[in-house]
């Protein structure tokens, strides 16, 4: 395996190497995929890169992946992640390689949020809504990838609605699609009915007695206790 330039230099058998080149090894020397840097640190390393930021927004035509709090909401707004690394662009002719946009546009964007019925797909809140906690936070969405593992066994990385409240809360989900496909072929008829009800109205009401759990699920344990009696003296 070939050694890397060193990112502290500025030239390369000869060649030189550009800000966006030395900002690519410094990901890879330095913070390493999956990892999180500052803009701070990033400027401290490059002092005299005027355009550092820049650099690394560059990096995305390439294939790299670098999420800021746009894309994942659990980072602060000084913060990036150095999710995945693209094309090698030190190496003479990948940096001219066909380019690839990570970053969605607001367009792009919205037509998610539109596909999703402007609906979070992890808990079913709607945009703007409040969320059942009896707390005045207001529901913000925001887009999220998702990791699918299809049928063939192939993996897909798609593109989701999440509120931020859940994307704060959750890793990178992965869901099983081969297998949502087969638990739906094990239904009976009357569940595949119900089901597709749900799905027809892209959301699921509560019954009476399912709201009824969410409560005693709240209550101290004393509470459940007493309710537990109360359930079992209703039955006799």
């Amino acid at each position: 395996m070939a050694m890397l330039p060193s990112w502290q230099d500025k030239t390369f058998e000869g060649k030189k190497l550009g800000g966006k080149i030395r900002a690519a090894l410094w990901l890879e020397a330095e913070v390493g995929e999956g990892n999180i840097f500052t803009k701070a640190q990033l400027r401290q390393a490059f002092p005299d890169e005027a355009q550092i930021d820049r650099r690394v927004r560059d990096l995305r035509d390439h294939g790299w992946r670098i999420d800021i709090s746009r894309d994942d909401p659990r980072l602060k707004q000084e913060e990036q992640r150095y999710v995945s690394k693209g094309a090698e662009v030190w190496i003479p002719g990948q940096a001219k390689t066909a380019k690839h946009k990570n970053s969605l546009t607001e367009a792009q964007r919205r037509k998610v949020w539109q596909n999703d019925n402007f609906l979070c797909r992890t808990c079913g809140v709607g945009v703007g809504e409040s969320y059942d906690d009896g707390g005045i936070e207001l529901s913000k969405l925001n887009v999220a990838r998702r990791e699918v593992l299809m049928p063939d066994g192939s993996t897909e990385f798609l593109y989701v609605t999440e509120c931020k409240r859940c994307g704060t809360r959750s890793g990178e989900r992965q869901m099983d699609f081969g297998e949502v496909l087969t638990r739906i072929k094990a239904l009976t008829p009357l569940e595949r009915k119900v089901l597709a009800g749900w799905i027809e109205a892209d959301r699921r009401t509560l019954s009476p007695l399912e709201k009824l759990w969410g409560v005693y699920r709240t209550l101290p344990a004393e509470s459940r206790a007493a309710v537990k009696q109360a359930v079992a003296d209703d039955g006799n």
